[in-house]
């Protein structure tokens, strides 16, 4: 018998089912965002004794399941590499990470420019600033679901210029502002006085606010200052916020309750 042919992977999420066993959320380069159960796993005998351990969100693995059904079930499990420490902040941006692949990805949808994205972003939050790399993934795993957010033009196709403000809604696009919105802040929600709303798109009457210079510096990559980062956040909200839908994210809510 042909040994198994083993597909990368990692756990997005799991949970017990019955007593030893767990059901798992799998997100694998080959066959997308599928459900696993791991029978026994929580019971395993010394000489797989690390499969619950290793069956943990974070580990890059190599995996084999078999089944036809939704949930297969899963026959092997290996170590792909070491697991990558994410700790304290950075632990809930990766939980962040995995919420918005659970949420966004249906099943069995192979995804495997994304799956080598999203092993970048999390080897990438153990070093660098947070912010910028969960804005480049949120970017990206927009584009590859066919909704990418163009910041380098507004919706009627002129390049973004620094010097302006636009306002964002994802039924609108990026819509420059009269210089009137600018004030008093200009990265924040807007809400327009009765001069500025009569030059102004009804449709942007509650748009989400950013400025060209911060556009051009987030389409670039490059670092933030902490008031563009605020502004670079709310834009990715509101980008999200349709495909996402109103059940709010768990892994915000963990992290506004962290501790300190």
């Amino acid at each position: 018998m042909s040994a198994p042919v083993l597909k990368r992977g990692f756990i997005l999420h799991r949970r017990d089912y019955r007593n030893t066993s767990l059901l798992l959320e799998v997100f694998s380069a080959e066959a997308g965002r599928l459900a696993c159960i791991a029978k026994g796993a929580k019971t395993a005998p010394k000489g797989r004794g690390a499969l619950a351990s290793l069956l943990q969100p974070f580990q890059p693995l190599w995996l084999h399941w078999v089944g036809r059904g939704e949930v297969k079930t899963l026959t092997r499990a290996e170590a792909a590499a070491s697991a990558i420490a994410l700790g304290g902040e950075r632990l809930y941006c990766g939980f962040y990470l995995n919420e918005l692949l659970l949420r966004l990805l249906a099943r069995a949808d192979p995804q495997a420019a994304l799956f080598v994205f999203y092993q970048q972003a999390l080897a990438d939050l153990a070093s660098e600033a947070m912010d910028l790399v969960l804005r480049r993934f949120e970017l990206r795993l927009l584009e590859e679901l066919g909704y990418a957010l163009d910041l380098r033009r507004d919706r009627h196709g002129v390049p973004i210029d620094p010097n302006r403000c636009y306002g964002y809604r994802p039924e609108v696009g990026l819509e420059p502002m009269p210089d009137a919105a600018m004030e008093p802040r200009p990265e924040a929600r807007w809400g327009p006085g009765p001069a500025v709303a009569a030059s102004v798109d009804p449709d942007l009457a509650l748009a989400t606010l950013v400025s060209g210079a911060t556009l051009q510096r987030l389409a670039a990559g490059s670092a933030l200052s902490p008031s563009e980062s605020r502004a670079a956040r709310g834009l990715m909200r509101a980008a999200l916020a349709p495909h996402l839908g109103p059940k709010p994210l768990r892994s915000r809510e963990l992290f506004r309750r962290r501790p300190g």
